[in-house]
C-alpha cells in the first residue's frame, strides 16, 4: 500500500510501474492532495485502487486507513508500506517475501525492510541498533543475509497482518513523525523482531531539502516549521511511554537540543521555527497530542 500527500507525478509513475509487477494489489491512500491531475493518474493505473481522504489525517491515519483496505482483499497476509518518494527494485519484494518467510521459522517477526539510499549519498543507509550513548550502524558486508535491527523505516516495510494484530496499527495521534519509531518499539516490546534484508533494495529520499552550515559536511535536512512542530511533540510523547527504550531516550535528548539551537539560529524562518519547536515541546512534555500553532 501506498500513501501519498501532493506527490510529484513523475516519481509516482515510476514507482508505481515498479511497484505493481511485483504485488498483488496497490493500495493508494492519499492525504487530499488538491491536483485534479493526480485523480486522472490514478484512474488510468489498473492495479491501482484509489481512496482519497477528505482531508490530511497525517502519515499514520492514511497508513491504518491503508491496511484496512488491504483486510478486505481475499488472499492477503502480508501489507507492503511505501512512501510517495520511493522506489523499489524489481526484485524488492520477493527478496522480502523470501526472507519473512525463513525468518519466520526462527520466531516471532514484525516486519523486514530493505536497503535504501537516497540519491543525495553515496552509500546504502544502514541498518541500526540503539546503543548508548552512540547506536551501532550495521551495513551488509556479504557475511549475512539479513541483519536484527531496533527500526525500519516505514517505506518499504513488509509487515505480517497477524503481527499487526499482535502489535497493533500505527498510532494516528502522531500525525507523521516517530510513527514508525513508535510501532517498531511497540513491536520489540511484544518480542517481535525487525530485520533489514539484504537481498532487497530501494531508492529512497530522507526528508526534504538540504541547506549548507557549517561542520555538516553533508548539509542539514531542511524541515518547515510545522514539521519541526510534530518533531519535538513527538519525541517528548515518545519520552512518556513506557515501550520506548530508556537508552534512545538518554541518545535522543541531546539531538532535540543540537536540534532546537540549529534552527532556532542558523535556519530560516528562525523566528518561525523557534515559535513551533516550543509548541511542539509544551504541547508533549503536557501529554497533548493538540496540532501546531498556525504558521504563514
Amino acid at each position: 500500500m501506498l500513501v501519498t500527500h501532493h506527490p510529484d507525478l513523475s516519481v509516482l509513475t515510476e514507482q508505481i510501474a515498479a511497484l505493481a509487477p511485483q504485488v498483488g494489489h496497490v493500495v493508494l491512500v492519499d492525504n487530499a492532495s488538491p491536483d485534479p491531475r493526480f485523480r486522472d493518474f490514478c484512474a488510468s493505473q489498473p492495479k491501482v485502487s484509489l481512496q482519497a481522504l477528505p482531508e490530511n489525517r497525517g502519515l499514520a491515519h492514511a497508513l491504518n486507513a491503508g491496511i484496512a483496505s488491504a483486510r478486505k482483499l481475499d488472499g492477503v497476509s502480508h501489507v507492503l508500506l511505501m512512501d510517495q518518494d520511493s522506489i523499489p527494485a524489481p526484485d524488492m519484494v520477493s527478496n522480502l517475501q523470501a526472507a519473512i518467510a525463513e525468518l519466520a521459522s526462527r520466531g516471532k517477526v514484525a516486519a523486514v525492510g530493505p536497503c535504501f539510499r537516497d540519491a543525495r549519498e553515496p552509500v546504502d543507509a544502514p541498518f541500526v541498533r540503539i546503543r548508548f550513548p552512540f547506536n551501532r550502524k550495521l551495513r551488509c558486508d556479504g557475511r549475512c543475509t539479513e541483519i536484527r535491527c531496533d527500526f525500519l523505516i516505514t517505506s518499504g516495510s513488509l509487515i505480517p497482518l497477524a503481527a499487526l494484530d499482535e502489535i497493533g496499527g500505527m498510532d494516528d495521534a502522531l500525525f507523521i513523525d516517530n510513527v514508525d519509531l513508535d510501532w517498531c518499539f511497540r513491536a520489540a516490546a511484544t518480542g517481535h523482531g525487525l530485520y533489514g534484508v539484504c537481498a532487497a533494495h530501494m531508492r529512497h529520499r530522507l526528508g526534504e531539502s538540504r541547506q549548507a552550515v557549517p561542520g555538516f559536511r553533508r548539509g542539514l535536512v531542511v524541515h518547515t516549521p510545522r514539521r519541526l512542530f510534530y518533531m519535538m511533540r513527538n519525541r517528548v510523547l515518545l519520552y512518556r511511554r513506557a515501550h520506548t527504550p530508556g537508552r534512545w531516550i538518554a541518545q535522543d535528548v541531546p539531538r532535540l537540543v543540537v536540534k532546537l539551537l540549529l534552527f532556532s539560529l542558523l535556519i530560516s524562518p528562525r523566528r518561525k521555527n523557534l515559535r513551533c519547536m516550543l509548541a511542539g515541546l509544551r504541547t508533549g512534555i503536557a501529554g497533548r497530542t493538540t496540532p501546531p500553532p498556525d504558521v504563514d
